[in-house]
């Protein structure tokens, strides 16, 4: 499912209940300062209120293409007070102090909505602190309100009570449709840009733009315009491989975009059945049966047997992208972060449904939730996990997997959390013969040249990965003996190597004892 067509008018109208409710005073955490002023815009012109902003560096002033709101007397006022400039609005005189800033805003007669950038950090002073709080109990009663807007918001505690939160959520198909259409024109104008691409084709720049700021948006639009002096559809798949980056750059996220590029999966027959019965799940044919698309899997087992490829695979066989979760990344020390990487994370993949948000060892993202060690940040991220999982409405594919079952909490695995469990063992005869033919062909070993039924017995009890490193290390064997490869060389390799369905038998034979209760064999 993707954005809502009227996502921009919904912010709009959510922002307009919020200042008509008496809130006086709205945070919007977001590096879109330029957004957050065009919502703004909109929001108050159709309310007929009176726009006005206020930074360090310019003091407060009319908003930069707000028109003149209410009655005359107050339209005649802003203008006095702030001729207009050639360029922008002028200031109102001795602004740029927060707290003279403040004291002018109290003494406004009228309704108004006031956005008051990068102010937060300035009501760590206590006699700005107070003479906010005093402004936003006047507020409260005239229904003019205060919006603050910043990247990173932290709020002295007298304060956060008094203020609203508003999730400004990235932006929609209706406003990167706007941008395209607006970046066209530009191009085709300003600089000249052979636009080659028909009315068909936007959508498909449009999807491709969607998890992006309105700001990234423009700027990877000209530059796939400008490097060749033409836009064309081919400059999707450029503006995708910007977005894998922007997106690795920005969170804990990493993107991969949808691929024709076939994913070889040795095995998981009982997997790839379960799924090919679950895409019917986002037909229209589904949608009119007031069905819900499958919300995810969870696959549990040994390491190395195929459970991240197996998450690519999903992705590359529906069409769709791939976002995968760094938990490495998620955790942060300064309180409070690690839950907006999170919510974040979230946030971007709502933004880019229909996907696939692959959870790689979700045990270390979300387990032991029940420690305090960590001052119960694991209990929080899991809950919040829990509670998106269950209420999400867009078509997001969770794929979520994990090698250590003890640190997985009971309650992610109760019966309707995922759409399945599965558990990975090591692969059998045939799904090691499909494994090693794969490994030998990607190195540009022909399999007929190899006796396939020794080495498949000489592997018996390897993982995926052990049987492709085992390839790799024979191969290396044979350029420093300067011979080709052949089945001595690689059962000799193989011999070497300690597996661990050896080195860690106890631990297998507990996994496999468990998994028998709970998960499906993807075999």
């Amino acid at each position: 499912m993707h954005s809502s067509p009227s996502s921009l008018a919904a912010s709009i109208h959510e922002l307009q209940t919020l200042i008509m409710s008496f809130h006086p005073a709205i945070v919007i955490e977001t590096v879109e300062e330029e957004r957050v002023q065009s919502l703004l815009q909109e929001a108050t012109q159709d309310m007929k209120m009176q726009l006005l902003e206020w930074s360090i560096t310019q003091g407060l002033a009319r908003s930069h293409g707000a028109g003149n709101f209410g009655s005359p007397s107050e339209n005649r006022w802003v203008d006095e007070c702030a001729p207009p400039a050639a360029h922008k609005p002028a200031a109102f005189e001795n602004t740029t102090e927060p707290l003279k800033a403040l004291k002018y805003m109290q003494d406004i007669s009228f309704k108004a909505v006031f956005l008051l950038k990068d102010f937060a950090r300035h009501l760590e002073d206590a006699e700005v602190a107070r003479q906010f709080r005093e402004v936003v109990q006047l507020f409260a009663q005239s229904r003019s309100a205060i919006v603050l807007t910043g990247n990173a918001i932290k709020l002295p505690a007298e304060i956060a009570h008094d203020v609203v939160y508003f999730d400004l959520k990235l932006p929609g198909r209706d406003e990167l449709q706007q941008v395209v259409a607006d970046a066209i024109r530009s191009l085709r104008v300003k600089n000249r840009v052979a636009i080659e691409l028909q009315d068909a084709d936007v959508p498909a720049l449009v999807q491709a733009l969607s998890g992006m700021t309105l700001k990234q948006a423009r700027q990877v639009i000209a530059y796939a315009a400008l490097e060749d002096g033409k836009l064309t559809l081919q400059d999707v798949g450029r503006i995708l491989q910007r977005k894998a980056q922007v997106i690795r750059e920005g969170g804990v996220l990493e993107y991969f975009p949808t691929s024709d590029a076939p994913v070889d999966l040795g095995g998981f027959n009982g997997l790839k059945q379960w799924l090919a019965e679950a895409r019917v799940g986002f037909s229209p044919q589904a949608k009119a049966l007031n069905l819900k698309p499958p919300k995810g899997i969870l696959i549990m087992g040994i390491q190395g047997c195929g459970k991240s490829l197996a998450a690519k695979a999903i992705a590359r066989a529906w069409k769709m992208p791939l976002l995968k979760l760094d938990t490495s990344r998620l955790y942060d020390k300064y309180v409070g972060e690690s839950e907006k990487n999170f919510r974040q994370a979230i946030a971007l993949a709502e933004s880019m449904a229909p996907t696939v948000l692959w959870i790689d060892e979700i045990e270390k993202a979300l387990g032991g939730s029940t420690s305090d060690a960590d001052g119960g940040l694991s209990r929080r991220l899991f809950g919040s996990f829990l509670t998106w999982m269950q209420e999400k409405s867009q078509e997001i594919f969770v794929v979520a997997t994990a090698n250590d079952l003890s640190q997985l909490p009971p309650e992610l695995l109760r019966k309707g959390r995922f759409d399945e469990l599965f558990f990975v063992d090591l692969p059998n005869d045939q799904e090691r013969a499909t494994i090693l033919q794969i490994h030998l062909a990607r190195h540009k070993q022909s399999p007929q040249q190899f006796d396939l039924l020794a080495l498949v017995q000489a592997i018996d009890g390897f993982s995926g990965a052990e049987i492709e490193q085992a390839v790799i290390a024979a191969l290396y064997r044979a350029l420093y003996v300067q011979k080709p490869l052949d089945t001595a060389i690689l059962v000799d390799t193989i011999k070497a190597t300690i597996p661990l369905s050896v080195s860690r038998r106890e631990a297998l034979q507990q996994l496999r004892a468990i998994a028998q209760e709970r998960f499906v064999n993807v075999r």
